[in-house]
């Protein structure tokens, strides 16, 4: 699950469908994208984290520190 992705999204508001129309995808697109069963372009990556205020850092790369 892409908790990260979803609370940066949550934060602002943002259903899934918000965040979907915002980058123009489907509601479907970024649900999966959350559950981890899509694994999305670069481009949506960038798009996600233009409207959610993120980097990639942020939202798609895991913290290996323990």
């Amino acid at each position: 699950m892409n908790y990260k992705m979803k609370a940066a999204r949550a934060a602002l508001g943002l259903s899934q469908l918000d965040l979907a129309k915002a980058i123009g995808v489907s509601r479907q697109t970024i649900l999966l994208i959350e559950k981890n069963e899509y694994n999305p372009s670069l481009l949506i990556c960038k798009a996600i984290c233009h409207a959610l205020n993120c980097s990639l850092n942020d939202l798609f790369w895991e913290d290996t520190k323990k």
